[in-house]
């Protein structure tokens, strides 16, 4: 870990705070709890928890892994549906082959993103290849969900994959963190990852003792979570480590007016770092506050309890898909 870096992170454009930019403040950090999910494998629910109104526009997500597995133990998810939301999935090391019943998928690994935007509806599944199966060896990634307003809850599905290749590599001002722009802008760089609901996903890489504070958009809330290592959020030091999240809170307005140059967030890594990783490995999220009414239930996000209940009954009467007869 992780799958795409840089030998030389010095000739990588460099990202900026603004002179006076409002530094944001923690409000919260709290540990994932561990879970299994599909058939078995292993997961930590990041946000588990914590109030939606800190989340909004994203969902939940998931740390799939770190697991290295033994031949013959792989395990994926069985054939399952989705509707009312995007799913993100990040694969960090390993492979993972996606397929719908609407013919949709592929293949993702070391440092690909696959979003699907489930819309309407969908049949979904997650598997390992054969080969990792048969051979073993080690997975670790993410999977995000991410809101999509009332007007697109029912458009229709479809995918974007975003190769490892393409993801946009920055670093820090002092060239201490390495800093993987998945989706959205940061400074005056974009991401290739596009959401219907404005968002923005990082996932850094920070050296030890380093500092890595980043311009942030004042409209969008703030998020980081450890995926190796330990660490610290804030202008005050709130220390956090793997498998813990941080919700960071908004800027004081009286500084944010007084300077004009918008807000930050700042986070550093312990001088002394875990042997299991060489760094500090955070992922960051950001995102524009749909602030709709949300129903949350199963594989089914929408607006209303009624809408749940239709999402339903269109899964069990087929309308979102049948199972292809290779995989019946």
């Amino acid at each position: 870990m992780p799958a795409v870096t840089t030998e030389n992170p010095l000739a990588l454009p460099r990202v900026a705070v603004p002179p006076g930019a409002a530094c944001r403040p923690v409000l919260t950090v709290s540990t994932a709890p561990s879970g299994l999910e599909g058939e078995g494998f292993p997961v930590r629910r990041a946000f588990a928890g914590l109030n939606y109104q800190y989340l909004d526009p994203f969902i939940m997500m998931d740390q799939m892994g770190e697991v290295d597995y033994p031949a013959g133990e792989a395990k994926g998810t069985p054939w399952h549906p989705h509707r009312g939301f995007e799913t993100v999935t990040y694969i960090i090391d390993g492979t993972f082959v996606h397929q719908d019943s609407h013919g949709g998928g592929g293949i993702i690994t070391n440092g690909d993103t696959q979003w699907m935007t489930a819309g309407s509806g969908l049949l979904h599944i997650e598997t390992p290849p054969e080969e990792l199966v048969a051979s073993g060896g080690l997975f670790h990634g993410l999977q995000l969900w991410v809101n999509l307003p009332r007007q697109d809850k029912m458009i229709p599905p479809k995918y974007q994959d975003i190769r490892g290749g393409n993801v946009k590599l920055l670093a820090s001002e002092d060239g201490g963190a390495l800093i993987r722009l998945i989706a959205g802008t940061l400074a005056d760089h974009l991401g290739p990852g596009a959401t219907h609901t404005p968002i923005t996903m990082i996932h850094a890489s920070v050296t030890p003792g380093a500092q890595l504070t980043l311009p942030w958009r004042a409209e969008f809330n703030a998020l980081a979570y450890g995926l190796a290592g330990q660490g610290t959020a804030g202008a005050t030091g709130q220390p956090f480590r793997m498998g813990q999240a941080v919700v960071f809170g908004q800027a004081d307005p009286a500084a944010r007016s007084t300077s004009g140059a918008g807000d930050s967030l700042t986070i550093c890594a312990d001088a002394t770092q875990d042997s299991r990783s060489a760094n500090f490995e955070v992922v960051l999220l950001g995102g524009l506050p749909i602030r709709e009414p949300m129903f949350h239930y199963g594989p089914f996000v929408m607006n209303s309890h009624a809408e749940l209940a239709q999402a339903f009954e269109d899964f069990k009467t087929g309308r979102l898909g049948t199972i292809p007869a290779a995989h019946a």
